[in-house]
């Protein structure tokens, strides 16, 4: 047993700095994913939100446009998509696969739609009240997304993103299928294809760390900054 494990040791020190690598891979794709999230997805779920019928930008083409657009991209495979993604990719970064930065744009977009609906979701459980009461103190669109939906709707954005996280840690480790390297991309060209089992499920428990670590860290900052608590 002692002989084994040494075995395996030596084997995960073997490979501890491709896994390193692949760590940081995966880390640059989350980077830009959680950007386009909070810097587009943001945005795009409040307008969905804002244009809806009764609401203060009631507009119904571009609440049609917006939703459209959202649940193309939420309904589409995952992996058919990267691949319908690839002549954009090649043409924006020069390369399609082996680069985390190229990878990184296929998670971009479905991080975008992901999470715009989860902020649509989030502000339609805000009371009806909160607009009324934002509306009789005569506050601008602005000052009603800043100053009354974001602040009343904080924790449930919160535990939305890192929900939508953990999806953006899957969907990453996805792109190791097309050698978009990551996590997911060790531990099929070093575990799966070498059939190195051990390696494999190596790379599976750290994802699974990584994803637990994402869940602790969202759910504690939700916890801190719910008006309820």
């Amino acid at each position: 047993m002692s002989n084994t494990l040494t075995l395996y040791l030596e084997r995960v020190v073997e490979y501890l700095p491709r896994l390193l690598e692949s760590l940081q891979e995966t880390g640059i794709m989350m980077l830009f994913a959680t950007v386009a999230a909070i810097l587009i997805g943001l945005p795009l779920g409040t307008i969905i939100f804002l244009t809806s019928p009764g609401k203060p930008l009631e507009h119904r083409f571009w609440n049609r446009l917006v939703n459209v657009f959202v649940n193309i991209i939420r309904s589409f495979p995952f992996l058919l998509l990267v691949i319908a993604l690839q002549p954009a990719i090649r043409a924006v970064y020069g390369r399609a696969t082996g680069d985390p930065i190229a990878a990184s744009f296929p998670v971009m977009v479905i991080a975008i739609a992901l999470y715009a609906r989860f902020v649509e979701q989030s502000l339609l459980d805000i009371s009806r009240g909160v607009l009324e009461t934002a509306q009789s103190m005569g506050a601008t669109v602005p000052q009603l997304v800043w100053k009354f939906l974001y602040v009343e709707a904080r924790s449930s954005l919160i535990i939305g993103f890192t929900t939508a996280f953990v999806s953006f840690i899957s969907y990453s480790t996805m792109m190791g299928v097309v050698g978009g390297g990551g996590i997911g991309d060790f531990a099929i060209r070093y575990g799966y294809q070498r059939y190195e089992t051990d390696i494999m499920y190596t790379a599976i428990v750290v994802i699974i760390l990584f994803v637990e670590l994402a869940q602790w860290l969202g759910l504690r900052i939700a916890r801190r900054f719910d008006k309820r608590s």
